[in-house]
């Protein structure tokens, strides 16, 4: 029979035969080798996890050359007598007698080898950018961060990142379940390569070239792993690297480090840059939208005051306890909100407590919702999220169990009532609802009136705003849009326009001083870029001082370099006027004097424009 037909996927390797020394708990070679089929089963286990076989020929061979004959017999034609074969769980005297002396391995049949490559995953624009720019990066550092939104398929990014590492070997690195199993699957999907797992009961085989590991069973098997045994480490979820029992694992390992994260705000890129040395690539949720990789998002504004000025903060955020506390006496509105504005929609709603998630989904009940509530410890998990993914139930209410490693794109609305000071926490429960699907023209994000002491508590707005005064003004606007949705990028647009006038006005001074240079807020407002005019250094590289090599390029363009805040600033400004030359557009020397000539939108003069109006004005080039 062909093992092909009765797995979805194996491999084959020729393994020394180790035996315990009496007396001893050392293991050595006793002269005979086995042939190991690693298989996979295509039916899944009741937890949903694919469920591997290992099959090992019931008789041993004398010679390396005879078992190496037979596994070759078996990798060329797919066929071996099925009574041949003994399933076994894998030894654990393999596992503890170290690597096995394997000779010949296989990562799956041929045949099945070129179907997985013609249906592998085809990497979108921009996230052959994010490979590109991680290679390139690795050139200087050696620990990097990159921020993909959710749902910008950040799994099958690293896949592909692994598989240019080969031969060389890959630790994924999560803290969920559902995190594992993901990666597991899209690293197939993606480069039909067959990562193994290393979390509680299960041991990675150590020649795997891909090994997904939960953090909490890494930290405690350390001693059973080489220093050297990685040449790359992926931090999935990357904002929990800093912390104890990440970084016991990281250090370990002499290995390059990526940190994978969603859209951080510039608090928590300064916390990750006290490891992570560069933020290699960053893809932006409004150019995910904008490309149709994931569902526009639409604010609706609730006026209904949920006060939590008296909770206090642990660890940086809210505390769940008092949060749950403050804001159960709200439950009922908020509930009946859902059900005024989100009739019709499949809504996921976020609270700080499993015991507040159960009686919201009692109140959405008793209001005539079809509503239910899931939590880690719910014996009937998979009938309630299959029930929800079909449309059987409308709202889905949870803790903090969906906020990672759920998929259900038919989410048109999202609702949350766990507030939280993490914009990388905020992006996850939002981001459950971005995927997009047939039928579905948007997501609605709810958003309440918090009432809050201090400007940390993140909103809908922060989302895509890269500073808190455009987050502000953006919140404010979309509580004045009376009961209208509002497009989150709409309101992004006349925020900025807002902003960018009030810095104006704070800048206005500078151009009556007697200098022929562009105060470098001046020539960020020019080109209509609020996040340059307020640039903020988050990696430790880019809070260093500007370099002469820099300071002599801004000079050139005219540059004033005493406005130039850090090496990081000089380095977005350089790219910035680098990219403008490359498409033949006006320097910022030329810039500077069109606009004290009122020519009209100056950033939009191409270089040959601006030359020929200011030889006009004043018969020299500028």
């Amino acid at each position: 029979m062909k093992l092909s037909k009765l797995f979805d996927h194996f491999a084959i390797s020729v393994e020394r035969k180790l035996n315990r020394r009496k007396n001893s708990n050392k293991f050595v070679h006793d002269g005979t080798w086995f042939v190991r089929a690693e298989c996979t089963h295509p039916s899944e286990n009741t937890d949903g996890e694919i469920e591997p076989c290992d099959l090992v020929l019931r008789h041993t061979f004398r010679s390396l050359e005879a078992a190496t004959k037979v596994a070759t017999k078996v990798w060329l034609k797919g066929e071996i007598n099925s009574e041949l074969w003994s399933d076994i769980e894998w030894a654990r005297r393999w596992r503890e007698g170290g690597r096995s002396n394997t000779k010949l391995y296989f990562s799956a049949h041929k045949k099945q080898q070129q179907r997985k490559e013609k249906a592998m995953m085809t990497l979108r624009p921009y996230q052959r950018d994010c490979v590109s720019a991680v290679n390139e990066g690795w050139k200087d550092f050696t620990k990097q961060l990159l921020v993909v939104p959710t749902g910008g398929g950040k799994t099958i990014i690293f896949a592909k990142l692994a598989k240019h590492v080969l031969p060389k070997r890959t630790l994924i690195l999560a803290h969920r379940d559902e995190l594992v199993r993901q990666a597991v699957d899209k690293i197939d999907q993606a480069t039909g390569m067959w990562a193994t797992v290393e979390k509680g009961k299960k041991h990675a085989n150590r020649d795997a070239a891909i090994v997904v590991g939960s953090v909490q069973t890494m930290v405690n098997r350390l001693d059973e792993w080489d220093r050297d045994h990685f040449s790359l480490i992926v931090a999935d979820e990357a904002h929990h690297a800093i912390s104890d029992s990440w970084q016991t694992v990281l250090t370990h390992f002499d290995a390059n480090v990526l940190g994978v994260t969603a859209t951080p705000d510039r608090g928590d890129k300064k916390n990750l840059g006290q490891y992570f040395e560069n933020v290699a690539h960053e893809v932006h949720l409004r150019d995910l939208i904008g490309d149709g990789y994931l569902s526009p998002i639409k604010i609706k504004a609730v006026p209904i005051e949920l006060d939590i000025s008296n909770v206090a903060s642990v660890a940086g955020d809210y505390h769940v306890g008092q949060l749950a506390a403050s804001i159960t006496p709200y439950l009922r509105a908020c509930a009946e909100a859902i059900r005024e504005h989100a009739a019709g929609r499949k809504t996921l709603v976020f609270l700080p407590l499993v015991s507040t998630s159960e009686e919201f989904a009692r109140i959405a009940q008793s209001l005539g919702l079809k509503a239910e509530h899931v939590c880690g410890t719910s014996v009937d998990r998979r009938r309630i999220l299959k029930n929800f993914g079909r449309g059987d139930t409308h709202l889905l209410s949870n803790a903090m169990l969906l906020t990672e490693g759920y998929d259900c794109p038919t989410i048109d609305c999202v609702c949350v009532l766990r507030p939280t000071k993490s914009r990388a926490l905020f992006a996850q429960m939002v981001g459950r609802g971005t995927r997009i699907a047939e039928g579905k023209d948007n997501l609605m994000v709810l958003d309440f009136l918090w009432q809050h002491e201090r400007h940390d508590l993140v909103r809908p707005a922060n989302l895509i705003a890269e500073s808190r005064e455009v987050a502000d003004i953006m919140t404010k606007e979309s509580f004045a849009g009376g009961d209208e949705l509002v497009d989150l990028f709409e309101l992004e647009g006349n925020a900025k326009e807002q902003r960018e006038a009030s810095l104006r006005r704070a800048i206005a001074e500078n151009r009556k001083r007697k200098t022929k240079l562009m105060d470098a807020m001046e020539f960020s407002l020019g080109l209509h870029d609020v996040s340059l005019a307020e640039y903020e250094p988050t990696m430790g590289w880019e809070m260093k001082a500007i370099t002469e090599g820099q300071a002599k390029i801004l000079k050139q363009y005219g540059i004033d370099t005493d406005t130039v805040m850090s090496r990081g600033h000089a380095s977005a400004m350089i790219d910035k006027i680098i990219t403008r030359s490359r498409i033949g557009m006006a320097t910022p020397k030329q810039m500077f004097w069109l606009r004290r000539l009122n020519y009209p939108n100056p950033e939009q003069a191409t270089l040959e424009d601006a030359k020929r109006f200011l030889t006009k004005q004043w018969g020299v080039k500028k």
